[in-house]
């Protein structure tokens, strides 16, 4: 008597022809989830992210607890070292300064001329897109040598300038109150366009329907940027702005290459003071705990930001 086949054993097609069942063991099952699919697809970005991100922060803790030699574990003497120096709490308030300043003025010069571009017709916004974002694609340190040119004390064009009309003469880069002004304005003017274009892109999702009603409710052109365009674009304007803060806190080329920290350290940021301590001074451990006080003051305002972000998205 003929036992019938089982389903391991034969796969009935739709012609009537049947063949032998191909064996799958479970590692060719697991190959064939979407899940396995996609999580192979993530393997190199998690790698890169494990090698450049992860290990580093935590082998930069393991730094920071150790003495200048690098021998000795030494705790949290570093960070208390750090708090009793006059020098590490100018730097805190440059950071906070420079990082509020930058990001104010980056985020309201980059609203007001993604709507002047955007009141434009259609093929001269591409004209003034493209030109606006020439200080953004350009490498930061290449384009600071280009300022650190115009604001250079002997051969200075903006010196030059102000001589032949009003007769005056700036000293850029060795005054404090205009070497922390020079730093910010170039970081303004090389950040400003990323807003531009976030806040164009936005705008451009926004539905003409909405000025519309706004126009048939009476609503004039300051009313329609109050209840209409800053609503809908809050979120991305949150987002921009938490992405612009941790980039501008950690920066580290402008300064370096315009003003190296000075004058009398006046100028240093985390990053670079971090620089400082820990390359040029040979102290590591030292540097790696300057650059550590950033991470927190950063995770806090993310978490508060993304925070307001998700509450949003819920009430829509």
């Amino acid at each position: 008597m003929n036992r019938p086949a089982s389903q391991e054993e034969s796969i009935k097609l739709e012609e009537g022809v049947t063949r032998p069942a191909v064996r799958t063991g479970w590692l060719q099952k697991l190959l064939y989830r979407k899940s396995t699919l996609a999580f192979l697809l993530c393997v190199p970005l998690l790698a890169l992210i494990i090698g450049l991100i992860v290990y580093p922060f935590f082998y930069s803790i393991f730094l920071s607890m150790l003495n200048k030699r690098e021998t000795r574990f030494v705790g949290f003497a570093n960070y208390l070292f750090l708090f009793k120096r006059e020098t590490f709490w100018m730097v805190v308030r440059q950071s906070v300064l420079f990082t509020l300043t930058a990001v104010f003025f980056k985020a309201l010069i980059g609203f007001v001329m993604a709507h002047l571009i955007n009141i434009l017709p259609e093929n001269r916004q591409r004209l003034w897109r493209g030109l606006a974002l020439v200080p953004w694609v350009m490498p930061p340190a290449l384009s600071t040598l280009g300022w650190w040119w115009l604001f250079d004390p002997s051969h200075s064009v903006i010196n030059w300038i102000l001589e032949h009309t009003i007769g005056a003469h700036i000293a850029w880069l060795s005054n404090t109150f205009w070497a922390r002004f020079s730093v910010i304005l170039v970081n303004i003017w090389y950040g400003s366009p990323f807003f531009l274009i976030m806040y164009l892109a936005a705008l451009k999702s926004v539905s003409a329907d909405l000025y519309e009603a706004a126009s048939i409710d009476g609503a004039n052109a300051w009313q329609k940027l109050i209840y209409v365009t800053i609503p809908m674009l809050r979120n991305i304007i949150a987002i921009t702005v938490l992405f612009s803060t941790i980039v501008t806190f950690a920066n580290f080329d402008i300064v370096r290459v315009l003003t190296q920290g000075g004058p009398r350290n006046t100028t240093h940021l985390f990053g670079t003071y971090a620089f400082k301590l820990g390359i040029e001074s040979g102290d590591v451990p030292l540097g790696a705990a300057v650059s550590l006080f950033m991470f927190p003051i950063l995770a806090i305002l993310a978490f508060f930001i993304l925070r307001n972000v998700r509450q949003r998205v819920r009430e829509l």
